[in-house]
C-alpha cells in the first residue's frame, strides 16, 4: 500500500473524485463509502455531496466526511480501475489513488 501514512489521512482535510473513463463499475467504492460514492445510471460511480447529489460534472470534487475519510482512502487504493482520487484540500496533492507518491 502506498500513499501517505495513516496518521496523515486521518488528519488532513480531504476531496475526493472519481475519473468516469477509468471507472470499471467494480462497486467497491460504493460498499466502502456510500455516503461518498454512488453509481449513476450509465453504471459508473460518481461522487455525491452532503446534500446527496450526484457531482456528474467531469472532475468534480467533494468534500470527504471526517469519519470516512479511511474507508475513502480504502475504496482509492483498492479500486481496480485506479480511477479515484484522493487529494489534501489544502494543496490538492493526491494522498490516494493512482496519482499519489508510494
Amino acid at each position: 500500500m502506498g500513499g501517505a501514512p495513516v496518521a496523515e489521512v486521518a488528519t488532513d482535510e480531504l476531496q475526493v473524485w472519481v475519473d468516469q473513463d477509468l471507472c470499471t463499475g467494480d462497486g467497491l467504492c460504493v460498499q466502502y463509502a456510500p455516503e461518498v460514492f454512488e453509481f449513476d445510471v450509465d453504471g459508473l460511480a460518481y461522487v455525491k455531496g452532503p446534500d446527496g447529489e450526484l457531482r456528474l460534472a467531469p472532475g468534480s470534487r467533494v468534500d470527504v466526511p471526517e469519519h470516512l475519510r479511511l474507508e475513502v482512502v480504502d475504496s482509492a487504493r483498492e479500486c481496480p480501475g485506479e480511477c479515484i482520487h484522493v487529494v489534501r484540500a489544502s494543496d490538492g496533492v493526491e494522498v490516494a489513488g493512482p496519482a499519489a507518491e508510494d
